[in-house]
């Protein structure tokens, strides 16, 4: 058993400050674990893999909204995606399908290989059905039309994070 005046270090995601609570006798047990458990909560790592500058903007900005989400890295093309991803091993992947040295369907098959843990949600604006279905296949757990991004990017999101799928298809 802790002594009162003894601090508890606490492990939040690597790279965040590491905070330390010291327990006192105004301090519960019970109010000690919530404000553990609330600096151990980590916030969800996001790689960005799109080449449009003005759209990465927009992602960035829209996941910006969500104080649980933090992009670790933002990359233009696929093999920079592949390395990335195996490099660290992010909680979610955004990756456009139509990018330059390698596609996106290529750098999810790769990235599936290298940090299998990692949720993979398109945004494309590919719409074949062949294309959405080796998405799927792969493994991907949602796809995001970019005409419908601004509506459907944050419900996706949500529902990737909560280990749910989603398919937002454009509109015919």
């Amino acid at each position: 058993m802790e002594s009162a005046s003894q601090s508890t270090p606490l492990r939040p995601h690597p790279g965040t400050i590491s905070p330390t609570v010291t327990s006192t006798s105004s301090i519960s047990p019970r109010d000690e674990n919530n404000i553990v458990d609330h600096f151990v909560m980590s916030s969800i790592r996001v790689l960005v893999v799109e080449d449009f500058a003005p759209f990465r903007d927009f992602i960035r900005s829209t996941l910006g909204k969500r104080p649980d989400l933090e992009i670790i890295c933002e990359v233009a093309d696929g093999l920079e995606a592949v390395q990335q991803a195996a490099l660290l091993k992010p909680d979610l992947i955004l990756l456009d399908i139509g990018l330059p040295t390698l596609n996106g369907i290529d750098a999810a098959r790769e990235i599936r290989k290298l940090a299998p843990e990692s949720k993979i949600l398109f945004v494309s604006q590919e719409s074949s059905g062949d294309v959405l279905q080796e998405a799927f296949d792969l493994g991907a757990w949602g796809y995001v039309a970019k005409a419908r991004s601004a509506t459907d990017l944050p419900l996706a999101v949500e529902a990737v994070i909560s280990e749910k799928c989603f398919a937002g298809l454009p509109r015919t």
